[in-house]
């Protein structure tokens, strides 16, 4: 991928896609790490001198968090510290004027690009986005590897038609998704309350010579747990609920095969009348499983202080309750501890940094993105990186 940074982009018109999509609470948008990431790239750019017309989406048609990028453009405003324009369309007269009148260093946010209905259906690289803006610009910029894994207008359609390049954000995360396969021995440490998209990922990576262990916490680790036969009390419907027994077949076939890989809890912290009860996983008869346990926290520890890279995605336990937080909580001290990159992904894994107060500074790199991150580990083709790839159109002067 060409990177932004190594061309001139003074007096450029860069039309950049971001990713703005944040926690809507009471209709408040929320201040999230995204936001703030992408606000750095904009200052960047607009001091530099680029013209900057941002585009970005929030939530989907017919949810409830689909809403105008109003509140976004002043957040924006603040986090950069320059002046921000919002003009409160994506495409049309408005948007055509506001372009055209631009001056070096200006920022301007369109609205959210999914009220176009073509940004998510037809073909992309026909759309009204990219017909209508493509005359007006010099060059695209994608700087989030969070909505690469779409082939949506916005995303990949602007390939065909502009000189595309990788904006910063993007670029560190790629850069940080490519340290797991070119930095030496890794171990995965999995959990949290989707363990279809966790199975996917072990069945790409388990049989890789590259991986050290895989170490299972949270709904991955009840599933492993319930395919070995073993009983997992009152977590057996949570993990049905979540889609578990789906991958059952998928989770007894990786034991089968590359059982040498798989480190399952000793023992697990169960909720029995509200209380944290730990217990050997051969003994558990009641409750539910909601966090690792004692023994597992220091054997998982051991492991990660002998790993070269390490990859977290998904909280051990039930880290939001205090008596069940232990586990993730030792985990991302461990990861922060020792001398190994550590890449992190999933909200609840950046919300759980955050809680618990770990120095980002000494683990490797803090994923921005959610099913992207997935897809890419479980080694899939995202289609906003391999437009960027893709892309031959040159830049003129």
């Amino acid at each position: 991928m060409k990177s932004i940074d190594s061309i001139d982009i003074k007096g450029k018109k860069i039309l950049l896609r971001v990713d703005l999509n944040s926690p809507i609470d009471m209709g408040r948008v929320i201040q999230n790490p995204r936001l703030i990431a992408h606000s750095q790239t904009i200052k960047e750019l607009s001091e530099k001198g680029a013209r900057l017309i941002v585009i970005s989406h929030q939530g989907q048609k017919g949810k409830p968090d689909f809403t105008s990028l109003t509140q976004h453009a002043k957040l924006v405003e603040q986090l950069c510290g320059r002046k921000v324009d919002f003009v409160d369309d994506v495409i049309g007269v408005k948007v055509t004027r506001a372009i055209e009148s631009m001056e070096e260093g200006d920022i301007i946010i369109l609205d959210n690009v999914r009220f176009l209905a073509d940004e998510t259906d037809g073909d992309p690289s026909n759309s009204q986005i990219v017909k209508s803006l493509s005359p007006l610009v010099d060059i695209f910029v994608l700087d989030a590897l969070s909505v690469s894994h779409r082939e949506q207008a916005s995303v990949i359609g602007f390939s065909k038609k502009l000189p595309c390049y990788a904006g910063p954000v993007l670029k560190k995360e790629v850069e940080g998704l490519h340290r797991v396969t070119d930095d030496g021995k890794v171990t995965f440490i999995f959990g949290g309350a989707k363990p279809k998209d966790s199975i996917k990922i072990i069945k790409h990576w388990a049989g890789h010579g590259q991986v050290n262990k895989i170490l299972c916490g949270g709904a991955v680790a009840m599933l492993f747990l319930h395919a070995k036969g073993l009983d997992i009390g009152t977590s057996l419907p949570f993990l049905e609920k979540h889609g578990g027994l789906e991958v059952l077949d998928d989770a007894k076939e990786i034991l089968q095969k590359y059982g040498n890989k798989i480190e399952l809890p000793i023992d697990v912290a169960l909720r029995i009348d509200s209380h944290r009860v730990e217990t050997d996983v051969h003994k558990i008869k009641e409750g539910g499983i909601w966090d690792i346990g004692e023994k597992t926290i220091n054997h998982f520890s051991q492991i990660i202080k002998n790993s070269d890279v390490s990859v977290i995605n998904g909280p051990l336990g039930v880290y939001e309750i205090n008596d069940f937080a232990k586990g993730t909580k030792e985990i991302l001290h461990a990861l922060e501890n020792y001398d190994t990159f550590t890449l992190c992904g999933g909200g609840h894994t950046v919300t759980a940094i955050e809680m618990f107060e770990i120095d980002r500074s000494k683990l490797g790199y803090v994923s921005l993105s959610g099913k992207a991150f997935m897809e890419f580990l479980a080694g899939k083709n995202l289609p906003g990186l391999e437009a960027l790839e893709s892309n031959e159109i040159k830049l003129h002067p």
